[in-house]
């Protein structure tokens, strides 16, 4: 294989998910075609993700692709399948709809995605993390119009996204945030009560499970990128392209919205926005997908749905952080050093919930968000209020 590095500089898997990807083009093309200089682009871990040039091909193809290869299935689900049946969901839309990477070939033995390589755009944290905010704004506004975006475009695809990865030989069809929902909703009282001695009240019990059976018959279903991560939201000249779809599923779109709300629910190395820019967001995302759910131009089914949804990601937020609420954890921004502490990501979106419910009269829900934040201000004192903005918007 033709590189400009040596093998010895770079990874053996990196260079063995080039090799592999040769050969799964080669097979689809039905001619040699040869990638050189991988460029590592990380994968936390999870995967192996490069940037290759095409050196040689018969055909037309871009002059740069993205390889993203996985690892062996893990535990009760396949990242690869949803990844791959995400990509084939995706692609097949029109090309101006297009809001993801198109895929050029996928090979499931080899575990391995070849995509559009959409270059070297920032990714919308590097504008939150910069000096501007009106392109920060410009940015989470864009972004919340992509989503709302996709989601009308992609509207009542069950069918066909189960058929994918029925293909990719995945047992049909998990969601995995569904089942890390329902884990969760198990598991969160007794952890509460052993960290933070707060009991959970039968009737919260009762609206968090309500919210979980809602989610799974809901009728707003359309396609969802699973990750709320601003790392994985590309700022190009054509609007926001979302990437990696390790737990890419079609779900109830507010579950997404809500991200809208939190924001970033699923990172922890999130800051604050500034008053209204959550509302701005969602409004931008209502606009997208009132001509498919008009319904959801109304407030008061709305709303109650979007509280639901913000309490479960909040749910399922304190379930995987809390029991490592002392650590910084990495952040995917460089490594910054003045990434906020977890316990003031956490208390703010509780605090976030407390407010929310209050406004539509959820008394219980919002009792035992404020039960929530006086007890972990109580352990770790009252800088777990203090959630510092985007250095953006300072």
């Amino acid at each position: 294989m033709e590189t400009t590095a040596s093998p010895v500089d770079v990874e053996p898997g990196l260079l063995d998910a080039v090799r592999a990807a040769e050969t799964v083009l080669s097979s689809r093309f039905g001619a040699r075609v040869t990638l050189a200089d991988p460029e590592n682009l990380g994968g936390a871990g999870r995967s192996t993700v490069a940037r290759v040039r095409v050196a040689s091909t018969p055909f037309s193809l871009p002059r740069t692709l993205v390889v993203k290869r996985y690892p062996e299935q893990v535990a009760d689900r396949d990242p690869f399948a949803h990844e791959a049946a995400s990509h084939k969901l995706l692609t097949a839309l029109p090309a101006e709809e297009r809001a993801t990477p198109e895929l050029f070939a996928q090979d499931t033995r080899k575990r391995l995605v070849v995509l559009e390589d959409l270059g070297k755009a920032p990714r919308l944290a590097e504008k939150l993390l910069g000096s501007d905010a009106r392109v920060a704004e410009r940015g989470l506004l864009s972004w919340a119009h992509a989503m709302g975006r996709l989601h009308a475009t992609t509207a009542g695809r069950d069918a066909d996204f189960d058929a994918l990865m029925r293909r990719q030989g995945s047992q049909c069809c998990a969601d995995p945030v569904a089942v890390d929902l329902h884990v969760a909703l198990a598991g969160l009282p007794d952890l509460l009560r052993e960290v933070l001695g707060v009991d959970t009240p039968t009737s919260v019990l009762e609206f968090a499970d309500h919210a979980v059976r809602g989610f799974g018959t809901s009728r707003h279903r359309a396609f969802s990128p699973s990750t709320s991560c601003p790392d994985n939201h590309l700022v190009t000249g054509r609007g926001v392209r979302f990437l990696d779809f390790e737990g890419g599923c079609v779900r109830d779109i507010v579950f997404d919205a809500a991200c809208l709300r939190v924001p970033f629910p699923s990172c922890w190395c999130a800051y604050g926005l500034p008053p209204g820019m959550s509302e701005a967001m969602l409004a931008a995302w209502r606009a997208e997908v009132s001509s498919v759910w008009p319904d959801l131009d109304d407030d008061d089914v709305f709303l109650p749905r979007l509280l639901e949804a913000q309490l479960l990601w909040l749910w399922l937020g304190t379930w995987r952080g809390l029991p490592s609420l002392e650590g910084q954890g990495q952040n995917g921004h460089g490594k910054r050093l003045d990434v906020p502490p977890r316990i003031q990501i956490l208390t703010s979106r509780w605090v976030r919930l407390r407010t929310e419910a209050l406004g539509l009269g959820v008394k219980h829900v919002a009792a035992f968000a404020e039960e929530l934040v006086d007890a972990l201000v109580a352990r770790h004192g009252s800088s777990a209020l203090e959630l510092a903005l985007y250095p953006a918007f300072r």
